[in-house]
């Protein structure tokens, strides 16, 4: 019954991998899956310590950097507000420096502008720099006489 042993050892550094989420327990724990097959097949326990070895060392030198390296990367989505930034939008009331309002995305919203000398005029497009809180920050998209 080594094979028993191997899935219980498994299950343990799995579930201390969801805790952890360090990447190394869940790549043992899937080290001592291939040794529970090695000993389920019949393999002796120099066997067993040799597939767990093998599985380990392929595990942490092969497959963990390259998962550190996906996971480092910034994601191709943007959600909220972050989303917002680029887009274009249209003037509904006059926006300087300090209050106005836009037509973005189907909704209004309070926006400023970003250069403080600038007024943008009613009918403007403007694009939106960033978001502060519920108000957007914009610069219009054609340079105003």
């Amino acid at each position: 019954m080594p094979w028993f042993v191997w899935l219980l050892a498994a299950a343990a550094l799995g579930a201390a991998e969801f805790f952890t989420l360090t990447l190394v327990l869940g790549l043992l724990a899937g080290a001592a899956l291939v040794a529970a097959v090695v000993a389920g097949v019949g393999v002796g326990l120099l066997g067993q310590l040799l597939a767990l070895g093998a599985a380990a060392a392929a595990g942490l030198l092969l497959v963990r950097p390259v998962a550190l390296r996906q996971m480092a990367q910034p994601s191709l989505s943007h959600e909220g507000t972050d989303a917002l930034i680029g887009r274009r939008a249209e003037v509904v009331r006059e926006v300087t420096a300090t209050h106005g309002l836009i037509k973005l995305s189907g909704e209004e919203w309070t926006a400023r502008s970003l250069d403080e000398s600038l007024v943008i005029p009613v009918g403007a497009l403007v694009d939106v720099m960033e978001i502060d809180g519920a108000t957007a920050i914009v610069y219009p998209r054609e340079l105003l006489p």
